[in-house]
């Protein structure tokens, strides 16, 4: 557990704006935000990713956004070793932890600990990853339910990261995933001393935003950053390879598809995306206040002024 006293925590869809209530509350409390969006730690897509703008990097100190290559697997395991560390630094600093992002295991992990599964050998994953490009996930899906049928009842027949994780695991160690779950690592963050909320978005009102920050991508670089990921010929598996956009704007500059059907179909797949981080949240994390943007400052406040009437957290830690 570390030793920061005060620590805000801040989840919601994509295109919420989210973002922008990290920023407004590290302003006012001299916070510092901590990334906890899966898509926005790699370095090569600050774009389509939507990762803070260089000119929020310099209003606030922000940490763990685009510091690992798209080559890379990252995994909420490394991602809780990392913020230790931030963690940590911000301990001695006495300065206010302000999470930001939409991936809900992170936040799980984060509160709630995580299994301390070991890595997985290359052969394995290189065959699961395999039989998933060739056979689909159903067969996957299957397999799992013989071999980890608690896991397998816990996720979506059409989880494809998931199920092919789980099946990795229980492939390379012979315990299932949930034995794992069940001996892990230990929460980072005291669950009981934060101050947190689930941002919500009308969701005509989200549509329009997810459409509008698209399009805005288009324009502000993410058609020369995709090209450049293209060229490092990375194996289409790896997570940076499937962050929303990109898959199908490769199909464009393949010459597959129109700009045009490009941006239709990234808008789509994002969308349903940001209905499955509130599903996840409303039956994962049922205890998180939700709220819209515009009151999530003032409810994260009133927390912390709760917190700090009950003596839970100090406003002066010294």
């Amino acid at each position: 557990m570390s030793d920061v006293k005060q620590a805000v925590l801040i989840a919601g869809p994509t295109a919420s704006g989210k973002s922008a209530l990290a920023v407004r509350l590290a302003d006012k409390l001299g916070g510092v935000i901590i990334n906890a969006d899966s898509m926005q730690v790699y370095r090569d897509l600050r774009v389509i990713t939507a990762r803070p703008t260089p000119a929020e990097e310099q209003r606030v100190k922000h940490q763990l956004y685009g510091h690992v290559d798209a080559a890379e697997n990252y995994s909420t395991g490394r991602w809780c070793r990392d913020v230790a560390d931030v963690l940590e630094g911000l301990g001695r600093e006495k300065r206010v932890a302000i999470f930001v992002g939409g991936t809900g295991l992170y936040f799980k992990a984060l509160t709630g600990g995580l299994a301390a599964v070991p890595p997985i050998p290359a052969e394995i994953r290189a065959s699961v990853r395999g039989r998933l490009a060739t056979e689909g996930v159903a067969p996957l899906y299957a397999e799992l339910l013989t071999r980890d049928p608690k896991t397998a009842h816990r996720l979506m027949p059409n989880d494809r990261s998931r199920i092919s994780r789980a099946l990795e695991v229980v492939l390379a160690t012979g315990r299932s995933l949930s034995d794992w779950h069940a001996h892990g690592l230990p929460p980072l963050i005291d669950a009981t001393r934060v101050a947190k909320v689930f941002i919500t978005c009308d969701r005509k009102e989200l549509v329009g935003r997810i459409e509008t920050r698209f399009a805005a991508m288009l324009h502000g670089g993410a058609l020369d950053e995709v090209p450049a990921l293209m060229a490092r010929d990375l194996h289409p598996m790896l997570p940076a390879m499937k962050a929303h956009g990109v898959p199908w704007l490769i199909r464009h500059f393949k010459g597959e598809i129109s700009r045009d059907e490009a941006a239709a179909g990234a808008i789509m797949d994002t969308r349903r995306y940001a209905k499955r981080q509130v599903t996840w949240f409303r039956n994962q994390m049922t205890e998180w206040p939700s709220v819209p943007a515009e009151q999530g400052q003032a409810e994260l406040e009133r927390q912390l002024t709760v917190l700090l009437e009950r003596g839970t957290i100090s406003a002066d830690p010294e």
